[in-house]
Protein backbone atom coordinates (compact mmCIF):
# COMPACT_ATOMS: atom_id res chain seq x y z
CA UNK A 1 0.00 0.00 0.00
CA UNK A 2 1.42 3.15 -0.53
CA UNK A 3 2.47 5.74 2.12
CA UNK A 4 0.65 8.78 2.37
CA UNK A 5 2.58 11.85 2.73
CA UNK A 6 1.61 13.51 5.89
CA UNK A 7 2.68 10.54 7.74
CA UNK A 8 6.54 10.31 6.66
CA UNK A 9 9.16 11.22 9.25
CA UNK A 10 12.55 11.38 8.27
CA UNK A 11 15.84 11.67 10.71
CA UNK A 12 18.14 14.76 9.47
CA UNK A 13 21.88 13.40 10.46
CA UNK A 14 23.14 17.40 10.89
CA UNK A 15 26.47 18.19 11.23
CA UNK A 16 26.15 22.07 12.14
CA UNK A 17 27.72 23.81 15.25
CA UNK A 18 26.21 27.47 14.41
CA UNK A 19 23.10 27.85 15.61
CA UNK A 20 22.00 30.26 12.39
CA UNK A 21 22.87 27.37 9.87
CA UNK A 22 21.68 24.81 11.28
CA UNK A 23 18.23 26.38 11.42
CA UNK A 24 18.51 27.20 7.86
CA UNK A 25 19.81 23.90 6.93
CA UNK A 26 17.08 22.29 8.37
CA UNK A 27 14.70 24.88 6.69
CA UNK A 28 15.97 24.24 3.23
CA UNK A 29 15.34 20.53 3.73
CA UNK A 30 12.23 21.27 5.01
CA UNK A 31 11.27 23.22 1.80
CA UNK A 32 12.56 21.24 -0.53
CA UNK A 33 11.61 17.72 0.43
CA UNK A 34 7.76 19.28 0.30
CA UNK A 35 7.20 18.35 4.09
CA UNK A 36 6.31 19.70 7.31
CA UNK A 37 8.67 20.89 9.94
CA UNK A 38 7.42 18.28 12.42
CA UNK A 39 7.92 15.59 9.57
CA UNK A 40 11.69 15.83 10.13
CA UNK A 41 13.62 14.97 13.11
CA UNK A 42 17.57 16.36 13.94
CA UNK A 43 20.44 14.31 15.08
CA UNK A 44 23.10 16.87 15.36
CA UNK A 45 26.25 15.31 16.07
CA UNK A 46 27.93 18.27 17.96
CA UNK A 47 25.27 17.68 20.60
CA UNK A 48 25.34 14.41 20.32
CA UNK A 49 28.86 13.04 18.99
CA UNK A 50 27.29 9.40 20.49
CA UNK A 51 25.02 7.96 18.99
CA UNK A 52 23.72 3.94 18.11
CA UNK A 53 23.71 2.83 14.71
CA UNK A 54 20.75 2.25 14.64
CA UNK A 55 19.57 5.78 14.97
CA UNK A 56 17.47 5.96 12.21
CA UNK A 57 15.42 3.17 12.85
CA UNK A 58 11.55 3.68 12.35
CA UNK A 59 12.59 6.57 10.39
CA UNK A 60 11.40 6.73 5.90
CA UNK A 61 14.62 8.04 5.27
CA UNK A 62 17.75 9.19 6.26
CA UNK A 63 19.23 12.48 5.31
CA UNK A 64 22.64 13.88 5.75
CA UNK A 65 23.42 17.43 5.56
CA UNK A 66 26.81 19.25 4.90
CA UNK A 67 29.50 20.74 7.04
CA UNK A 68 31.92 23.86 7.55
CA UNK A 69 33.09 22.84 11.18
CA UNK A 70 34.08 19.73 11.02
CA UNK A 71 36.52 17.34 8.48
CA UNK A 72 36.13 13.72 7.38
CA UNK A 73 39.99 13.44 7.11
CA UNK A 74 40.37 14.52 10.71
CA UNK A 75 38.39 11.43 12.99
CA UNK A 76 40.65 12.04 15.83
CA UNK A 77 39.72 15.25 15.86
CA UNK A 78 35.53 14.54 14.95
CA UNK A 79 35.03 11.02 16.97
CA UNK A 80 31.67 11.20 15.46
CA UNK A 81 33.33 10.44 12.07
CA UNK A 82 33.73 6.96 12.31
CA UNK A 83 30.43 6.91 14.21
CA UNK A 84 28.50 8.37 11.16
CA UNK A 85 29.99 6.18 9.20
CA UNK A 86 28.95 2.93 10.84
CA UNK A 87 25.47 4.81 10.48
CA UNK A 88 24.93 5.32 7.07
CA UNK A 89 26.51 1.25 6.60
CA UNK A 90 23.55 0.19 9.09
CA UNK A 91 21.35 1.91 6.63
CA UNK A 92 22.32 0.36 3.46
CA UNK A 93 22.30 -3.08 4.88
CA UNK A 94 18.54 -2.60 5.74
CA UNK A 95 17.92 -0.96 2.48
CA UNK A 96 16.73 2.47 4.23
CA UNK A 97 16.66 5.12 1.75
CA UNK A 98 19.36 7.36 2.11
CA UNK A 99 20.23 11.25 0.84
CA UNK A 100 23.22 12.23 1.44
CA UNK A 101 24.63 16.11 0.78
CA UNK A 102 27.91 17.15 0.63
CA UNK A 103 29.68 15.85 4.20
CA UNK A 104 27.42 13.63 4.10
CA UNK A 105 28.81 12.44 0.62
CA UNK A 106 32.36 12.50 1.94
CA UNK A 107 31.24 10.28 4.75
CA UNK A 108 29.13 7.91 2.69
CA UNK A 109 32.67 7.10 0.20
CA UNK A 110 34.98 6.30 3.16
CA UNK A 111 32.48 4.39 4.71
CA UNK A 112 32.27 2.36 1.68
CA UNK A 113 35.96 2.24 1.07
CA UNK A 114 36.84 5.10 -0.66
CA UNK A 115 39.38 7.71 -0.71
CA UNK A 116 38.71 11.11 -0.57
CA UNK A 117 41.26 13.97 -0.82
CA UNK A 118 41.97 17.10 0.02
CA UNK A 119 42.47 20.92 -1.42
CA UNK A 120 43.89 24.10 0.31
CA UNK A 121 43.54 26.06 -2.53
CA UNK A 122 41.74 25.52 -6.02
CA UNK A 123 38.62 24.36 -4.62
CA UNK A 124 34.91 24.55 -5.88
CA UNK A 125 33.09 27.04 -4.53
CA UNK A 126 29.95 28.88 -6.03
CA UNK A 127 27.12 27.94 -8.70
CA UNK A 128 28.59 25.27 -10.77
CA UNK A 129 27.59 23.30 -14.00
CA UNK A 130 27.51 19.61 -13.34
CA UNK A 131 27.32 17.00 -16.15
CA UNK A 132 25.44 13.74 -16.27
CA UNK A 133 26.48 10.48 -16.87
CA UNK A 134 25.16 7.78 -19.20
CA UNK A 135 23.65 5.96 -15.76
CA UNK A 136 21.94 9.09 -14.95
CA UNK A 137 19.55 8.64 -17.82
CA UNK A 138 18.15 5.39 -15.87
CA UNK A 139 18.01 6.71 -12.08
CA UNK A 140 14.83 7.41 -10.64
CA UNK A 141 16.11 10.72 -9.58
CA UNK A 142 18.36 11.85 -12.11
CA UNK A 143 16.51 10.68 -15.72
CA UNK A 144 14.70 14.05 -16.07
CA UNK A 145 17.50 16.20 -15.23
CA UNK A 146 19.41 18.54 -18.18
CA UNK A 147 22.89 18.07 -19.16
CA UNK A 148 24.40 20.14 -17.79
CA UNK A 149 22.63 21.12 -14.84
CA UNK A 150 23.77 24.01 -12.45
CA UNK A 151 23.93 23.05 -8.72
CA UNK A 152 25.48 24.97 -5.54
CA UNK A 153 29.17 23.27 -4.70
CA UNK A 154 31.61 24.61 -2.41
CA UNK A 155 34.15 22.17 -0.56
CA UNK A 156 37.66 21.37 -0.03
CA UNK A 157 37.33 17.67 0.09
CA UNK A 158 36.21 15.40 -2.89
CA UNK A 159 36.44 11.92 -4.43
CA UNK A 160 37.77 11.20 -7.77
CA UNK A 161 36.84 7.56 -8.00
CA UNK A 162 34.68 5.38 -6.42
CA UNK A 163 34.27 1.50 -5.12
CA UNK A 164 32.67 -1.27 -7.52
CA UNK A 165 29.49 -0.90 -5.76
CA UNK A 166 28.85 2.79 -6.67
CA UNK A 167 27.63 4.34 -9.47
CA UNK A 168 28.84 7.35 -10.88
CA UNK A 169 25.52 9.85 -11.67
CA UNK A 170 27.02 13.53 -12.16
CA UNK A 171 30.61 14.76 -11.98
CA UNK A 172 32.44 17.87 -12.92
CA UNK A 173 35.75 17.98 -14.17
CA UNK A 174 37.48 18.36 -10.92
CA UNK A 175 35.58 15.53 -9.06
CA UNK A 176 32.39 13.16 -8.88
CA UNK A 177 29.53 14.60 -7.53
CA UNK A 178 26.89 12.22 -7.53
CA UNK A 179 26.26 8.57 -6.79
CA UNK A 180 23.76 5.49 -6.28
CA UNK A 181 25.04 2.55 -4.61
CA UNK A 182 23.66 -0.19 -6.95
CA UNK A 183 20.82 -2.14 -5.91
CA UNK A 184 20.27 -0.08 -2.62
CA UNK A 185 18.37 2.85 -2.30
CA UNK A 186 21.00 5.25 -1.45
CA UNK A 187 22.08 8.35 -2.95
CA UNK A 188 24.95 10.68 -2.41
CA UNK A 189 25.46 14.56 -3.51
CA UNK A 190 28.95 16.05 -3.54
CA UNK A 191 27.29 19.23 -4.38
CA UNK A 192 24.02 20.40 -2.26
CA UNK A 193 20.51 20.06 -3.94
CA UNK A 194 19.18 21.45 -0.46
CA UNK A 195 20.99 24.78 -0.94
CA UNK A 196 19.53 27.49 -3.50
CA UNK A 197 20.86 30.84 -4.36
CA UNK A 198 19.80 33.12 -2.03
CA UNK A 199 21.09 30.25 0.65
CA UNK A 200 24.44 30.27 -1.04
CA UNK A 201 25.03 34.29 -0.72
CA UNK A 202 24.19 33.61 3.33
CA UNK A 203 26.43 30.41 3.62
CA UNK A 204 29.56 32.04 2.05
CA UNK A 205 28.56 35.12 4.08
CA UNK A 206 28.50 33.74 7.16
CA UNK A 207 31.36 31.19 6.39
CA UNK A 208 33.28 33.87 4.14
CA UNK A 209 36.76 33.51 6.45
CA UNK A 210 36.76 29.82 6.06
CA UNK A 211 36.34 29.63 2.19
CA UNK A 212 37.18 32.65 0.91
CA UNK A 213 40.51 35.29 0.01
CA UNK A 214 38.31 38.60 1.71
CA UNK A 215 35.86 40.77 0.38
CA UNK A 216 36.42 41.20 -2.98
CA UNK A 217 36.61 36.99 -3.49
CA UNK A 218 33.39 36.65 -1.75
CA UNK A 219 32.19 38.98 -3.97
CA UNK A 220 33.30 37.43 -7.10
CA UNK A 221 31.98 34.10 -6.31
CA UNK A 222 28.62 35.75 -5.37
CA UNK A 223 28.13 38.10 -8.80
CA UNK A 224 28.36 34.64 -10.49
CA UNK A 225 25.76 32.74 -8.30
CA UNK A 226 22.91 31.74 -10.74
CA UNK A 227 19.28 30.25 -9.02
CA UNK A 228 19.54 26.47 -9.20
CA UNK A 229 15.90 24.98 -9.65
CA UNK A 230 16.45 21.37 -11.43
CA UNK A 231 19.32 20.34 -8.48
CA UNK A 232 17.22 21.48 -5.70
CA UNK A 233 14.16 19.52 -7.06
CA UNK A 234 16.24 16.64 -6.61
CA UNK A 235 15.05 16.02 -2.83
CA UNK A 236 11.34 16.40 -3.89
CA UNK A 237 12.16 13.46 -6.41
CA UNK A 238 13.54 11.78 -3.60
CA UNK A 239 10.43 11.46 -1.76
CA UNK A 240 8.06 11.44 -4.44
CA UNK A 241 10.03 8.75 -6.49
CA UNK A 242 11.24 6.59 -3.68
CA UNK A 243 9.57 7.10 -0.09
CA UNK A 244 6.08 7.48 -2.13
CA UNK A 245 6.89 5.94 -4.99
Amino acid sequence: MAKDRSSLRLLLMQIRDGAQVRREELESFTRYCRLEPQQIDVLNLFDTPEFSIDAADGYDALLVGGASEANVLEPEKYPFVERAQQLLLNCLERDQPVFASCFGFQLAVLALGGRIRHKDQGFEMGSLPISLTLAAGKDPLFWDMPDPFMAVSVHRQYATELPRRCQVLALTDACIHAFKVKDHRFWAFQFHPEVDKRILVERLTYYKAHYTDGDDHLDEVLANAVETPESNALMGAFVDRVLLG
